[in-house]
């Protein structure tokens, strides 16, 4: 028996076992080298044709990550074949993990293949104010999960990118100019050509109201007032007037305060809902 064990043919076997594994774990190792700097090599190409484009740091980060952890992930299994180990049940643990994990995070994934459409086609940007999922604020932060916006009256709103990708939003830092339209209600009997005169005024006195098209916009155009309304208690006079978005709550301010007054110290009455109340007695 042991004569078998130590016979030159198990000697020869086992120099041809310990040559084979030598000269594959020389290749896996010369694998492993040029792998792992093609690897930096593709990863660094990918960071600056990002750069390129100007997508958001965030990212490219984020992709050039992944992009790096599949390459390795390849590269191992390269690896280990190359030794001559059986890489098919590997390959089935790893896919059978990724269902598990993907069914457990579907809503994570959402979020996150919204970050990167976000990111990418930047509906809105870091310093927008929008109005998506019921808020309304500043946009502070994109990350690729969540975005953060701050609200007028400084509250912190964490949205989920996954239903702010795919819902409605109204993003109001686009353009540079706002059209600010407000309603005027009068009573019956005033002179309809002096309220357009008086409000007419107000808005040729403000500074920041626009009195006609721009140069760079096509839908600004000259301050507007007519009466589109005749009321249950009074008429409705509509102005509209155009200003930089920046400068539209100011507008609307300036606008309601002013005109109230002007209106008010000329005489004008405003009308109000108002409910008569008969009281018959029956005994009568």
């Amino acid at each position: 028996m042991i004569d078998k064990i130590f016979s030159p043919e198990t000697y020869s076997m086992l120099g041809q076992w310990a040559f084979g594994f030598v000269k594959n774990l020389i290749v896996a190792i010369v694998v492993y080298y040029i792998g792992s700097f093609l690897i930096k090599w593709t990863t660094r190409l990918i960071t600056k044709l990002l750069e390129r484009a100007n997508v958001e740091r965030t990212l490219y980060t984020f992709l050039t990550s992944i992009v790096r952890v599949v390459l390795w992930f390849c590269l191992i299994i390269v690896i280990i074949s190359v030794l001559g180990i059986e890489t098919s049940s590997f390959i089935a643990l790893f896919a059978s993990a990724g269902v598990a994990i993907g069914m457990a995070l579907s809503g994570t994934l959402q979020n996150f293949a919204g970050g990167v459409m976000i990111l990418l086609f930047k509906p809105f940007r870091v310093g927008d104010y929008i109005e998506a999922q019921g808020y309304a604020g500043t946009v502070k932060e994109i990350q690729i999960f969540n975005t953060i916006i701050r609200t007028l009256d400084a509250q912190t709103i964490i949205i989920p990118n996954g239903g702010l990708s795919t819902g409605s939003m109204k993003n109001y830092s686009t353009e540079p100019y706002r059209r600010v339209d407000l309603d005027f209600q009068f009573a019956y009997g005033a002179d309809l050509n002096e309220v357009k005169a008086a409000i007419g005024k107000i808005q040729a006195a403000s500074p920041l109201i626009l009195q006609g098209p721009v140069s760079d916009s096509d839908v600004v155009s000259a301050p507007w007032i007519g009466l589109t309304k005749l009321g249950d208690s009074g008429c409705v006079a509509t102005t509209r007037q155009w200003c930089k978005s920046a400068d539209y709550w100011t507008v609307a301010g300036y606008m309601n305060e002013t005109v109230y007054q002007t209106l008010k110290d000329g005489g004008f009455m405003f009308p109000f809902n108002r409910m008569d109340v008969n009281i018959v007695n029956s005994d009568k």
